[in-house]
């Protein structure tokens, strides 16, 4: 099974010692976001997880331990946009701290382990079009020999995230303003040698090289693990979503970055509730087991189906 560390929140920014305990004890307790009684325990052990993607904006906090990450295959979603601290309240400063973290990763760990995400991409009166092609250059510049690939998107207006943007003034690029910004991207891409593609957009950007992305990516997987997969499209994502079955160990409600783009965050209050309940040791995200709570074990087996060959590589 594939593990997702996560679409939900930023587990090696704000999380990092829980993450590490649940790898060392070999289990996690993940509650249903639509059943919040119901509590999944989710085996970690190597011998069922067959790869994990782990989603960051800041994975500095998680670096210095990744050996003991040495018997799992994984690979990171690093998304470093150019919006400043209006849009991305918490994060650290991108030029002192996020690039030279992005840089260091990808030479600890290979860049064919760190994907680049320059998403969601939008528009107001400070982040134009022009503002875009200018600093997406600056950043493939100081990115681009660091990675394979850079993935990108066009801002979904989730309920949660049109009540953050309305203060500002955000809207998304239309058809045609995608497609000029992305032949842009793509000649920059081309330029500092990584590729592009799109992550759940529909706009067909084949006629610029562009493809559709798989963010858990079953290729990369096999890639970096040097196995063969058999996993399928995951039924739980959007029709136009490429990833395959994974499953989330995240919660919602619990990240820190104050992205006001954010999907998975209701408020800050909420946010604010819920990780003053974190407790590392435990094997639930946040708070603890309760009387009511019922825990099911989920069924976990691999998925790989046999090792690549030297003709498969």
């Amino acid at each position: 099974m594939i593990i997702s560390v996560s679409r939900r929140t930023d587990i090696p920014s704000y999380y990092a010692e829980w993450f590490f305990n649940r790898i060392k004890e070999g289990y996690v307790y993940v509650r249903n976001p639509m059943n919040i009684r119901q509590i999944g325990k989710i085996c970690l052990s190597p011998s069922v997880v067959d790869g994990m993607v782990i989603w960051t904006k800041n994975p500095i906090p998680m670096m210095r331990r990744l050996d003991e990450l040495e018997k799992y295959t994984y690979y990171f979603q690093f998304t470093l946009t150019s919006y400043g601290r209006d849009i991305e309240a918490n994060l650290p400063s991108k030029n002192q701290d996020l690039i030279p973290a992005f840089r260091s990763l990808s030479r600890q760990i290979g860049k064919e382990r760190v994907v680049w995400r320059y998403d969601p991409i939008f528009f107001n009166d400070i982040y134009t079009m022009d503002y875009h092609k200018k600093y997406f250059r600056v950043m493939a510049s100081k990115l681009g020999a660091y990675t394979e690939k850079c993935t990108v998107s066009f801002l979904d207006l989730y309920k949660n995230t049109l009540r953050n943007i309305r203060p500002f003034a955000v809207r998304a690029p239309v058809k045609e303003e995608q497609l000029e910004l992305m032949d842009v991207f793509v000649k920059t891409a081309n330029e500092y040698g990584f590729d592009l593609d799109t992550c759940a957009e529909e706009i067909d950007l084949s006629s610029l090289g562009i493809k559709h992305a798989c963010c858990v990516d079953k290729d990369r997987l096999e890639q970096i693990g040097h196995y063969r997969l058999k996993v399928k499209k995951d039924a739980g994502q959007r029709d136009i979503c490429g990833c395959v079955s994974s499953i989330d160990i995240g919660t919602y409600n619990t990240c820190k970055n104050g992205c006001v783009y954010c999907y998975a965050n209701e408020s800050r209050k909420t946010v604010e509730s819920r990780t003053q309940r974190h407790n590392p040791r435990s094997p639930l995200l946040f708070g603890e087991v309760g009387k009511e709570d019922v825990i099911k074990e989920r069924k976990m087996e691999s998925l790989i189906q046999n090792q690549l060959s030297l003709f498969d590589l």
